[in-house]
């Protein structure tokens, strides 16, 4: 361990890319910066100490009185406020930032934001798109890709920014153009002490916003605070005036705009009812954005979806096979399930891993309608098996081969075999990229 033994007044507190992108902006800006970290070998640690060894670093537990001295603490998204050292700090007038408020005062392009607890990396990369196609400069990343504060460019028009709930609790002011809470459903109930602390932390990206985009169907996303804030809404059957719809007619289904007709569902080559919200929310921010919808809509036609998320595998003996390993949380799966269950067949479920601290029970209403059986890997599969009320379709898997065996002994001609955990993968992969990749693997080899 070395210890800092200056009287810098910025800590960043937190390793890894979005702190090392931290480190790297502050010190641009010549503002003396420490780092504190509390593990042993941090990611980004060589790249630290080879770039910038200046920088002085503590490794090791977090010591409460070393962070007073500080009067900034620039805290990364893994490291949660909560944290006594943090407050210890706080307590002594030191200020909470994170890379989000470094980068909003930098930033001088409008900033597309967006957030919730399924579809945000979707329609993150959907409005990109968009953006791209339209001619304009555009720089995405935040949560995904990228850090936040290593897109800065005077020479972009447009910034469009995936965020999480873990960023955002330290975001105080955003001033978005556009921000959107697509969702909100139990996650990352380890972190928070209850789902009210978790829906704040979403609810600051609409800090500073200057257009809100609603989702109709679930009211967790319309913002709590509404002054000089103007809407722009989105929904199922929600036909209106100056709302992105869908609506049902002999035709098919279409999404619209007030009650113009733009484009057929069946055009999309995105898998899922839940989808087709995803596209309604990424038009709705383009359109705030000045995207032409002409552009947009050819767009999401050719937008084939992104790895892991609802990704259509093959098709065997009559039967479908889909990776939603992304599915980490109950909400993305429940969605799941409603959205993909085959119209002449049911739905094999392969779920399970590590719960966050998630309530499985709602679950349980969708598996039963849709589920001809479901198989349970992991460390929480007994809890997913408890939740799921006695499901006469319920067995358990050594291993996610071994899942996908039993999935096409189960199967029948016309059935989905569906990936979507349910759960955090990190008790059996390295992530959820590396859990999806394994089952495409067990899948392809099926014969």
């Amino acid at each position: 361990m070395s210890v800092i033994t200056s009287d810098r007044r910025t800590l960043v507190v937190g390793l890894g890319k979005t702190g090392l992108s931290c480190v790297r902006y502050l010190h641009a800006q010549g503002r003396d910066v420490a780092v504190a970290d509390n593990r042993s070998e941090p990611p980004g640690l060589a790249e630290l100490k080879a770039n910038w060894p200046d920088v002085p670093v503590t490794l090791g537990p977090f010591d409460g009185e070393m962070f007073s001295r500080f009067n900034e603490l620039v805290v990364s998204p893994g490291v949660t406020i909560a944290e006594p050292a943090i407050q210890q700090a706080v307590a002594k007038g030191a200020r909470i930032s994170g890379d989000i408020d470094l980068f909003s005062e930098a930033a001088s392009a409008p900033i597309v934001a967006i957030t919730g607890s399924n579809g945000k990396t979707t329609v993150t990369s959907l409005v990109a798109d968009m953006a791209l196609a339209a001619g304009v400069r555009v720089a995405v990343g935040g949560n995904i890709g990228t850090p936040a504060l290593d897109l800065l460019d005077p020479e972009i028009e447009l910034y469009v920014l995936e965020l999480s709930s873990f960023q955002l609790e330290t975001t105080e002011t955003l001033g978005a153009l556009a921000a959107t809470v697509l969702n909100v459903s139990d996650d990352h109930m380890d972190r928070y002490p209850g789902r009210m602390a978790y829906f704040q932390a979403k609810q600051r990206i609409f800090n500073g916003c200057r257009n809100a985009v609603v989702n109709l169907d679930d009211a967790l996303s319309i913002p709590m605070e509404r002054d000089n804030l103007r809407f722009v809404c989105y929904g199922m059957n929600r036909v209106n005036p100056d709302t992105f719809s869908t609506r049902d007619d002999e035709g098919g289904t279409w999404i619209t705009y007030g009650f113009e007709n733009l484009i057929r569902a069946e055009s999309l080559s995105l898998l899922g009812r839940h989808n087709l919200s995803n596209v309604m929310a990424a038009l709705a921010l383009g359109k705030v954005a000045g995207l032409p919808m002409d552009t947009m809509l050819d767009v999401a036609v050719r937008f084939r979806g992104l790895p892991h998320r609802c990704q259509w595998i093959r098709t065997l003996a009559e039967v479908e096979y889909i990776n939603d390993s992304k599915g980490t949380n109950v909400g993305a799966t429940v969605s799941a399930i409603e959205s993909l269950a085959p119209v002449d067949g049911q739905l094999i479920l392969i779920a399970g891993g590590e719960g966050k601290g998630a309530d499985f029970q709602p679950l349980a209403e969708p598996a039963a309608r849709h589920c001809r059986a479901i198989i349970l890997m992991g460390q929480d599969a007994a809890l997913l098996a408890s939740a799921l009320g006695g499901h006469p379709g319920v067995c358990f898997a050594s291993g996610l081969d071994d899942a996908v065996q039993q999935a096409a002994n189960r199967a029948q001609p016309g059935d989905r075999v569906l990936l979507s955990p349910a759960c955090a993968s990190f008790d059996m992969f390295q992530n959820y990229e590396d859990r999806g990749r394994q089952f495409v693997t067990a899948v392809e080899a099926l014969v």
